[in-house]
């Protein structure tokens, strides 16, 4: 037996004996006992979870883990992508819990567990093996189902034929999962994401046309469920790009915690505490491990560059201006408005809007973000010129009649350098700590979306540029406002005032 055998085999008789361990049944037990416990089990998932799981259950059911199980168990044909943060036992509901939950409730349930290698899914697929070989209180109640000649890693099915599990690696071909005529009614794809396929755009890609084209079509009766569990910490993934796809399916989202109060969604198991050290270890990762913010480390524009700080007075700044990087119909680029003032020497991010959608979203974010200006702050919206067409104007046309006043936005020329070089040619200005971001946006997800594309840049990135696009056309109008007066580089002019420079 190889090493790598012994090893799986050795786990998976470890997992055994703590499932048995944990498992045992009441000598005592009356049969109207024995009834109810089966009649409730059935009934209730919470009780499903402590009492039949205690080696997963260390915690209660969180109302959330109740409202999935309910849902699979309510709607046959269900799509749902759970995106719930991490260590909120997705995988274990959805893979574990929720097809036996079925199972006991009398349905056939022919489950495809697909892991993003064929490996990690024959890892997965033990785990529901395992309860029905060595779940004491699983086979008291519903029956020894260990069938012998049909226990296989990664294949298997129980003695009453109403439970087949079958384990799938990411992008095989699922032709031939059919058990005579039964086919795949239940697909779990659990964790498809990884370092490798987050920086590959086209991977991702393939998989999605693998899962609609292939894998969804292998399920052809009358039950046909979905789950896709996955936290979602990335700029670009499988599953945000299925959600973007797939606008009739349904989202389950759960974020970890509250960020102001650290109050946990999963009150049973976390504390505020938890995840207040889960942020002092560092905020960033842990908003987007737990909460699905957005993260990207960048290469060039690391994070240690990215400044915060509380903004000036918005009539300190001279000037304030709005540039639009406009995307036509936002259903593959981003329609990004990035919003920067000067004020003594630095440049301030104040305001963002990076989102794919129709321009007139964009064009009315410039509306309401003017009219809350001061009357004494001014702001100056430009778009760069290869971009004013009709479509665009007509945007803007029926923009003013919704707001019943126009918009003045100047066309910008477009740009003679290559948009890598000017990309890059911002850098310094981050180095020479010149470039802030308001505070108070910190949270916005318009704001980090923008920083997670301006990581993206570096040689050779194929990631979305909008925003950084944006914030250089910014910077650069700005900058032609700052006047160096000697050999003093905090000594500048603005506009023909003097002023020292306070940040």
């Amino acid at each position: 037996m190889r090493i790598v055998d012994k090893q799986a085999k050795e786990r998976y008789l470890e997992k055994l004996r703590v499932i048995k361990e944990g498992t045992a049944i009441n000598p005592f037990e009356t049969p109207e006992e024995k009834q109810a416990i089966i009649a409730r089990l059935k009934k209730d998932p919470a009780f499903l979870s402590e009492f039949l799981f205690p080696h997963y259950a260390t915690s209660k059911a969180a109302w959330f883990h109740i409202r999935l199980a309910k849902a699979v168990l309510r709607n046959k044909r269900i799509r749902r992508l759970v995106r719930w943060g991490r260590g909120l036992a997705k995988s274990v509901w959805v893979d574990i819990k929720i097809p036996i939950w079925l199972w006991i409730n009398g349905e056939f349930v022919f489950m495809v567990l697909v892991g993003n290698s064929l490996d990690k899914a024959e890892i997965l697929l033990a785990d529901v093996q395992a309860e029905f070989e060595s779940n004491q209180r699983l086979i008291h109640y519903f029956g020894d189902q260990f069938l012998r000649g049909s226990w296989e890693d990664g294949d298997f099915r129980t003695k009453d034929g109403r439970f087949i599990g079958k384990a799938l690696g990411m992008g095989q071909s699922p032709r031939g999962l059919r058990v005579g005529s039964l086919r795949p009614n239940y697909i779990a794809c659990d964790d498809l994401e990884d370092k490798d396929t987050v920086k590959n755009p086209r991977r991702q890609d393939e998989v999605i046309e693998w899962i609609e084209k292939d894998l969804l079509k292998t399920m052809d009766g009358d039950t046909r469920r979905y789950l896709h569990p996955n936290n979602d910490p990335w700029p670009r993934s499988i599953q945000n790009q299925l959600e973007k796809r797939h606008p009739n399916w349904d989202m389950d989202v759960i974020e970890a915690y509250d960020e102001a109060t650290f109050e946990p969604a999963w009150k049973e198991k976390y504390t505020a505490d938890y995840y207040r050290e889960q942020e002092e270890d560092g905020a960033i990762s842990a908003r987007a491990e737990y909460n699905h913010k957005k993260f990207l480390e960048g290469k060039v524009f690391t994070d240690n560059l990215i400044q915060w700080g509380k903004r000036p007075r918005l009539d300190h700044f001279k000037p304030i201006v709005g540039f639009w990087d406009v995307a036509y119909s936002g259903a593959n680029d981003y329609n990004a408005v990035k919003v920067w003032g000067l004020h003594g020497f630095n440049f301030w991010c104040l305001k963002a809007f990076v989102r794919q959608c129709k321009m007139i979203e964009a064009i009315r974010f410039m509306y309401n973000y003017q009219a809350m200006l001061p009357e004494s702050v001014l702001i100056h919206w430009r778009v760069e010129e290869q971009f004013w067409n009709d479509p665009l104007k007509d945007a803007l046309k029926e923009a003013e009649k919704e707001f019943k006043k126009p918009l003045n936005i100047v066309i910008s020329p477009k740009p003679k350098v290559k948009k890598f070089d000017r990309l890059m040619s911002k850098h310094p200005y981050y180095q020479n700590g010149r470039i802030y971001y308001d505070e108070a946006e910190y949270a916005n997800n318009d704001m980090q979306t923008g920083i997670n594309q301006l990581k993206g840049i570096e040689p050779g990135y194929k990631t979305h540029d909008d925003s950084p696009d944006a914030d250089e056309q910014a910077i650069e109008y700005l900058s032609q406002f700052v006047v160096y007066e000697g050999e003093n580089r905090n000594d500048v002019q603005i506009l023909g005032r003097r002023r020292n420079n306070k940040y």
